[in-house]
């Protein structure tokens, strides 16, 4: 009985391990499975997606590590090219005090503000404008004369800005002849650059000084330029067509040039109202 019972253990067993005794759970081993791969393309193709949504995060912020490291690289340096205007303002000041204690000799003026650039390694064409701009408001005629002629001599600030600037000097400091050269220069070499601005500067230069034959001959280059005169321009030609007795011309350039409508403030507005004849300067 004993061989008996081990030789039935010994096939349940063997029975066991084959599933015959137990066909359920055969069968649910093979469902698991079955699930299992049917699953399998599910699976795989979420990891994917997240994957692939991983290494779209990791290149772009690989992109915007390389643009951070573009944007903090090196800037080319050009020597002759540059234009920094840093430390201009000081520069100017110092160039103000230099002039404004030297006596009024051309020689000395000149020599300091050689001195003044002697280290530079490009003309400080701005500290320059600055400082002339400074000796303008502060109606120092003779020092904006010297730095500005200084400044020409040089080849620099040979602009509109710096004529017109000089002009103004000239006209304040009582020097009309050498107001006269550089205008005639300016004509000659900026023939058809010349602005309403440096026309209506000469023009007011000549009327401060009672030179009415000059005003209209500016004037006649003016018209044959083709460049419109303002307002005041317009009342001192005529003031001065008027003094020198030429009355039909006077009328001419008012009623040509003037506009026959003017702006008055009446309770705090801007009203345009008609001109009332030409006896209004």
């Amino acid at each position: 009985m004993g061989y008996l019972r081990q030789y039935k253990i010994m096939m349940n067993e063997v029975a066991l391990s084959s599933g015959f005794l137990f066909p359920s759970v055969k069968i649910s081993f093979f469902l698991r499975t079955a699930r299992l791969t049917s699953l399998e393309p599910k699976v795989t193709s979420a990891l994917c997606v997240k994957c692939s949504k991983k290494q779209l995060k990791l290149n772009s912020r690989a992109d915007e590590n390389r643009k951070v490291v573009k944007k903090s690289g090196k800037k080319e340096h050009h020597l002759w090219q540059k234009r920094d205007s840093a430390g201009s303002g000081q520069k100017a000041l110092n160039l103000v005090r230099i002039v404004s204690e030297l006596p009024n000799e051309k020689e000395a003026v000149y020599g300091a503000l050689d001195k003044w650039t002697a280290w530079e390694t490009e003309f400080p064409l701005i500290a320059a404008a600055k400082a002339l701009k400074i000796l303008q408001q502060r109606r120092q005629w003779t020092r904006v004369i010297q730095v500005a002629k200084w400044m020409l001599s040089k080849g620099q600030g040979a602009t509109l800005g710096t004529y017109d600037t000089l002009l103004l000097a000239f006209d304040k400091d009582d020097r009309v002849d050498e107001a006269k050269s550089l205008w005639n220069m300016i004509i000659h070499v900026h023939t058809r650059s010349m602005s309403k601005r440096l026309f209506s500067r000469m023009i007011s230069l000549y009327d401060h000084h009672n030179m009415q034959d000059e005003i209209i001959e500016v004037f006649a280059d003016m018209e044959e330029l083709g460049v419109r005169p303002d307002e005041d321009t317009v009342w001192r030609v005529a003031r001065a067509f008027k003094k020198l007795g030429q009355e039909e011309k006077r009328e001419l350039v008012l009623e040509r040039y003037l506009c026959k409508w003017k702006y008055i403030h009446f309770n705090g507005e801007r009203v345009r109202v008609k001109r009332d004849g030409w006896n209004e300067e």
